[in-house]
C-alpha cells in the first residue's frame, strides 16, 4: 500500500505536562483509522498538528508530495457575512470561480448571465466539478446557496464544512468528532459514503457504531503512548481487555521479582558493591517497570435521586407552533414512573423545544402538561451553561453547595463531588479557561446531578465526552431510579439507555416506537420492504408477521405485563397460603371470610393470566 503520512517519535507538552511522547504510526492508502482516548489525552491536539494548526515539541509528520488533504475542525468556522455557495466553492482558480458564476446566475434567472456562464463552464471542463458540487449538496440536503453562513445551525455549518472538504476531492480526510451536531439520517448518509470511498481517514469520534463500521484499523492514545489494533471498534475491545491483563501480569510478576532483588540489595556486603554494578542496575530497571501500576481513573457517577411519586407528568391536547410551522398537533401523553425515553428526528423538527415546553421555559399554543408534586427535573442542555473563565474549577461547585447529602450514609463534600467526576485536587485549582471540551462537559453534568434530580433530561449528552465516560453515562442510566428523556443522534447511546422512543417527524407528527432506535430503523426498513409493489420485491423473501409493529407490545402493554407478571405471583403467593391454611388441619375462626378471598382470588387469577398469556403473545 502507498504510504499517504509518516509521523515519527512526535513529543507535545503544555508546560510541564506531558500529553504524548515519541509515538510513531503511519496512514496507507484506504486504512481508515479511529482515534480513541480519554478527554484531556490529546486527540484534538495530535490532529490539529497533523493538520498544520498546532506546532509540537519533538518528532516528523511528513505527508506524501502533492497529497490531497481534507480537515474537519470540531467547531468549523467560517465569516459569517460569505453565502454558503462562496463558502463551500471559495478559491481563487478558474474552476472554483466558473462553478460560482454559473450557480449564481441560474439563482439570478438571468439568462444571459447564464449563457454566459455555461459557455466559461465548457471552456474550463468544469461540469464534472459542477456534478459534483451538486451531487454533495443535495445528499446533505445544502439548498439555500445564497444563505449567508452566520444564519445557519450548529448542524448545518457542520454540513457546509464536509461538503467544502468532499468537494476538494481529498485523498487523505482528517475528522474531528464529524458525527456532533449532525442529525441521525445525515450520520448515516456520512457513514455510508465513507465506508464506500477510498479515501483514507483518521478520525476521533465518540460515536461507536460509526468507529465500527467505518474503521479497519484502531489508534489508541492511553498513558502518553500510542496501541494500534488492526480491526474495528469491537476487535480493538478485545484486544484491549488482553492488552491489559497481560500488562497488569507483567507488573505483578515484576513486584514478585522486585522483592527477591530488594533483599538482595539489603544483604549486599559494600565491598562487593562494585562487582555486583549490573544487577544493582537491573534492580533499579525492575523497580520502574514494578511502579507501572495502571491508573483507573474512571467517572464515578455513586449518586442517587431524591424520590419521585407516582404522578409525573400528563400531557393534554398540547399544540405547538411558530407561525405556519408546527411542532406539536394536539398531543396527548402519561409519562409512567422511571420510564425512560429516547426522542430522535432531524435537526428543526422541535425535538428542543419539546423539552423546553415540559421544563415550563416557553408556554405551548394550545393545551396544558401537568407535572407532579415530587418531580424534581435535571436539565442537561445541548448549549450547556456559560462558565466564568477566570473561576477555578472548585468554585463553580462550591458556590453552589459547599456539603452535598444523598441520604443517611452519603455526603460528600465540594471537592470529594468534583473527583467523582475525574477532577483531581490539582484539577481542581484549575481556571475554567484551561479546561478542554470534554472537561467542560464533566463539570457541566456535575452541575446537573448535585441537585439531586429525579427526571433527567439529557440534551445532546455524548457531545464532547469520551468513550469511557459515555460507558459510565449510560450505566448510571441504567441504574437511575428516576425519569429520563434523553435526546441523542447517538445511536449506541440511545440503544444501551432507552426503552421506547418518540419520532419527530416534522408537521405535528410523533410517533411513540416501543423499542431503541436500532429496532425501530429494523422495523422501517421492513416496512418499507412490504410497501413496495410486489415486482420490486426480491423473489422468495418473505418476513414474518412476528416482526410487524402491529404485532409489537407498546410501551404502555409492556408496563402492563410487567405489572400483571409481579401481581400474579402476589396472588398466587396468598392462594399458596390459604389452601396450606385449609389443610392445615387447625381451627380457622374467620373461615367464611377467607372462603370468600379464595373464591375471589381464583377468578382473578383467571383473569390476569389470560390477559398475561394475550399480552406473552406480542413480542417485546
Amino acid at each position: 500500500m502507498v504510504s499517504f503520512l509518516q509521523i515519527d517519535n512526535l513529543t507535545k507538552s503544555f508546560g510541564d505536562r506531558l500529553i504524548f511522547g515519541d509515538i510513531s504510526f503511519g496512514i496507507a492508502e484506504g486504512e481508515k483509522i479511529g482515534l480513541i482516548a480519554k478527554n484531556g489525552s490529546g486527540k484534538s491536539t495530535l490532529l490539529r498538528i497533523i493538520a498544520g494548526l498546532e506546532s509540537y515539541d519533538s518528532g516528523r509528520v511528513v505527508f506524501r508530495n502533492g497529497l490531497r488533504v481534507g480537515y474537519l475542525e470540531q467547531l468549523p468556522q467560517f465569516a459569517s457575512s460569505l453565502s454558503v455557495i462562496d463558502t463551500c466553492v471559495y478559491g481563487d482558480d478558474d474552476v472554483s470561480r466558473a462553478v460560482r458564476s454559473y450557480e449564481l446566475a441560474l439563482a439570478s434567472g438571468d439568462d444571459a448571465a447564464v449563457t454566459a456562464a455555461s459557455g466559461l463552464m465548457d471552456s474550463l471542463g468544469a461540469w464534472d466539478y459542477e456534478d459534483l458540487f451538486k451531487q454533495i449538496l443535495s445528499q446533505l440536503k445544502i439548498t439555500q446557496l445564497n444563505q449567508p453562513v452566520g444564519e445557519l445551525s450548529g448542524g448545518q455549518v457542520k454540513r457546509v464544512a464536509l461538503a467544502k472538504i468532499l468537494l476538494g476531492n481529498p485523498e487523505l480526510l482528517i475528522l474531528d468528532e464529524p458525527t456532533n451536531h449532525l442529525d441521525i439520517e445525515m450520520i448515516e448518509w456520512l457513514e455510508n459514503y465513507l465506508s464506500r470511498s477510498r479515501i483514507a481517514l483518521l478520525m476521533v469520534t465518540h460515536d461507536r457504531y460509526f468507529l465500527d463500521r467505518v474503521c479497519n484499523k484502531i489508534i489508541e492514545i492511553d498513558q502518553e503512548s500510542i496501541f494500534t489494533y488492526n480491526g474495528n471498534y469491537n476487535y480493538y475491545l478485545e484486544k484491549r481487555e488482553e492488552r491489559l491483563e497481560s500488562q497488569n501480569a507483567e507488573v505483578a510478576k515484576a513486584k514478585n521479582l522486585l522483592r527477591t532483588e530488594l533483599d538482595w540489595m539489603r544483604r549486599m556486603p559494600q565491598a562487593r558493591g562494585g562487582k555486583a554494578k549490573y544487577r544493582k542496575d537491573a534492580f533499579y530497571e525492575l523497580q520502574k517497570r514494578a511502579a507501572q501500576r495502571r491508573e483507573q481513573r474512571d467517572l464515578e457517577l455513586n449518586i442517587k435521586s431524591s424520590y419521585i411519586g407516582s404522578k409525573i407528568f400528563d400531557a393534554h391536547h398540547v399544540s405547538m407552533n411558530f407561525g405556519d410551522k408546527v411542532i406539536l398537533r394536539d398531543f396527548n401523553y402519561t409519562f409512567s414512573r422511571y420510564e425512560k425515553l429516547g426522542i430522535v428526528g432531524d435537526n428543526g423538527v422541535g425535538k428542543t423545544t419539546f423539552l423546553r415546553l415540559l421544563l415550563g421555559e416557553i408556554a405551548p399554543s394550545g393545551g396544558s402538561f401537568d407535572i407532579g408534586d415530587t418531580v424534581r427535573f435535571g436539565y442537561y442542555s445541548q448549549q450547556g451553561i456559560t462558565f466564568d473563565e477566570s473561576k477555578r474549577v472548585i468554585d463553580c461547585i462550591s458556590e453552589i453547595a459547599e456539603h452535598v447529602s444523598f441520604d443517611e450514609k452519603t455526603s460528600y463534600s465540594a471537592s470529594q463531588f468534583l473527583q467523582l467526576f475525574l477532577f483531581t485536587p490539582s484539577d481542581q485549582q484549575k481556571l475554567v479557561a484551561k479546561l478542554s471540551g470534554g472537561e467542560r462537559r464533566r463539570l457541566y453534568l456535575a452541575t446537573v446531578l448535585i441537585h439531586k434530580p429525579n427526571f433527567l433530561i439529557l440534551d445532546e449528552p455524548t457531545n464532547d465526552l469520551d468513550i469511557v465516560t459515555l460507558e459510565v453515562l449510560e450505566d448510571y442510566i441504567s441504574r437511575f431510579r428516576g425519569c429520563v428523556i434523553i435526546v441523542s443522534h447517538d445511536r449506541f447511546f440511545m440503544d444501551r439507555t432507552v426503552d421506547h422512543i418518540f419520532v419527530f417527524h416534522g408537521n405535528g407528527e410523533v410517533q411513540d416506537f416501543p423499542g431503541n432506535y436500532s429496532e425501530y430503523r429494523q422495523w422501517l426498513s421492513l416496512k418499507d420492504e412490504e410497501e413496495k409493489p410486489a415486482d420490486e420485491k426480491p423473489a422468495k423473501k418473505q418476513y414474518s408477521s412476528s416482526h410487524s409493529a402491529k404485532n409489537r407490545m407498546t410501551f404502555a402493554e409492556r408496563r402492563e405485563f410487567e405489572s400483571i407478571t409481579a401481581e400474579l405471583d402476589a396472588l398466587n403467593k396468598e392462594k399458596s397460603a390459604l389452601e396450606a391454611l385449609f389443610n392445615s388441619g387447625t381451627q380457622i375462626p374467620d373461615i367464611a371470610e377467607k372462603s370468600a378471598r379464595y373464591d375471589e382470588l381464583k377468578s382473578i387469577i383467571d383473569e390476569k393470566e389470560f390477559r398475561w398469556l394475550e399480552l406473552s403473545e406480542k413480542d417485546e
